[in-house]
């Protein structure tokens, strides 16, 4: 039975429905929430530094493709190699997001599940003008900044910009990065934090240094997004 359901899981046709469903539900949810921006005017402050480095959290990241306001913005997502990423990447080909494949896994799994080569692939994107969005925690320690947001934007010169995205009415799974599913007919907000730059030169102290100041000012901006829908971080709301 288990194998019956990993084959059918594989399958081509169920992907592209489960990843064409997700994306039509995700719109519903973006229409049907009323959204306010923390600060104002975050947009203009990103356009100006264009391409940058988009950084959320795991299990908070559902809506991100609709920070994607203009149709000539060109964006792309770092979605994993793993099975269930199969259905993310063609929700996100469907909301109008390229997508790079590719671990944000660390240590030894690293270049085995494809990490030094998506690493590769997002420095040239950037140079290409696209802007970048990726998860900021690596797998199974959620909310943890690591390093690879800190080494992507050392490496390719451009701006990390911190975001976070709440809607009032969410599910909270109780998995490892606690992901939240957005509902529709609420309110919703997207709290930007402070944009950071890293040096060319930053040595392992400064990049230690600015991982610490993600991590800390993606929790902050969690926070702001989730207050301004009236609701809690921790509380899950249904």
């Amino acid at each position: 039975m288990k194998k019956l359901l990993r084959n059918g899981l594989r399958s081509n046709w169920l992907q592209h429905a489960v990843g064409f469903l997700a994306a039509e539900y995700l719109r519903l949810v973006w229409w049907t929430n009323k959204f306010s921006i923390d600060p104002p005017g975050v947009y203009a402050l990103v356009e100006a530094q264009m391409p940058a480095i988009f950084a959320f959290w795991h299990g908070q990241h559902l809506m991100a493709p609709f920070i994607k306001t203009k149709p000539s913005y060109r964006a792309k997502v770092l979605i994993s190699l793993h099975r269930d990423g199969e259905f993310n990447a063609i929700a996100a080909q469907r909301l109008g997001i390229e997508t790079i494949r590719g671990s944000g896994d660390h240590g030894s799994a690293f270049n085995r599940k494809g990490g030094v080569g998506a690493f590769m692939e997002m420095v040239r994107s950037l140079g290409e003008g696209y802007n970048m969005a990726l998860t900021a925690d690596v797998p199974k320690r959620s909310r943890v900044a690591g390093l690879g947001v800190i080494m992507l934007a050392r490496e390719s010169g451009r701006p990390i910009m911190p975001f976070a995205m709440a809607t009032s009415r969410f599910i909270r799974l109780n998995n490892w990065d606690r992901t939240t599913i957005n509902l529709p007919f609420g309110r919703g907000a997207l709290a930007g934090g402070e944009m950071m730059f890293v040096p060319p030169d930053a040595d392992a102290e400064i990049m230690e240094k600015l991982r610490a100041q993600l991590e800390a000012s993606l929790n902050e901006a969690t926070r702001k997004a989730y207050a301004r829908v009236g609701c809690s971080d921790e509380a899950g709301h249904g």
